[in-house]
């Protein structure tokens, strides 16, 4: 149970500084600035609850990791669930402070198609994974894991949020498209599909193309 209260805990503090920063304070930190918050969040989840689930607090990466058989199937639908009602929790609380509110929620942006969102969202959530498989491994792992997987998110984020405000984590996106004061729910299942695509892109390259797999 302390693993699933740990994702909770983790989505839900993403979310409230991610599109906290956003919304609260996007005008003043520009591009830059909410791009880092998102990945400070990250960062800072990855110290604090990475002994107890792995701070995954991303579907996303529950998947790939599922696949990868470091995941039980109990555990991986304990762990959505825990990072849908994380998110939820964070969303609540950021619209208690900014009423009312998008919340940053994701959708594509006027002058952006959806093949943007569909090629953005499955590139950089595989580059994303690929860059947590990394870090994460035994033979590289260090106590910077968790300032690199941060930096990766930040760097999608930095080239995605002017198309659809960046997810690449359909928990993220969950919380804010249902409580924000907007239609984000409509777009809402691309902001699943194509990020869970991405997982699988990811997966398939680490095992099959960079030969990164241990063999049995």
């Amino acid at each position: 149970m302390k693993k699933y209260i740990a994702e909770c805990f983790g989505t839900a503090v993403l979310v409230l500084v991610g599109c906290g920063a956003a919304v609260v304070s996007g005008d003043a930190l520009g591009l830059l600035g909410v791009a880092l918050a998102f990945g400070f969040a990250v960062m800072t989840m990855v110290y604090t609850i990475g002994n107890i689930s792995g701070c995954h607090i991303n579907p996303a990466i529950s998947l790939a990791m599922w696949m990868r058989g470091k995941l039980s199937t109990n555990d991986l639908a304990g762990y959505v669930a825990a990072q849908a009602v994380g998110a939820l929790i964070g969303a609540f609380i950021l619209l208690q402070l900014v009423w009312p509110s998008t919340l940053a929620a994701n959708a594509i942006w006027d002058g952006y198609s959806a093949s943007s969102v569909i090629m953005g969202e499955i590139v950089f959530t595989a580059l994303f994974l690929m860059v947590i498989f990394g870090a994460t491994a035994k033979k590289w792992a260090g106590d910077l894991a968790g300032v690199v997987i941060g930096l990766a998110l930040t760097m999608g984020i930095m080239v995605m949020w002017p198309i659809s405000n960046a997810s690449f984590n359909p928990a993220r996106s969950f919380g804010p498209a249902l409580l924000g004061n907007g239609d984000a729910m409509s777009q809402f299942w691309m902001f699943v599909v194509w990020p869970v695509l991405g997982a699988v892109l990811a997966v398939a390259l680490w095992k099959y193309v960079l030969c990164a797999e241990k063999k049995k």
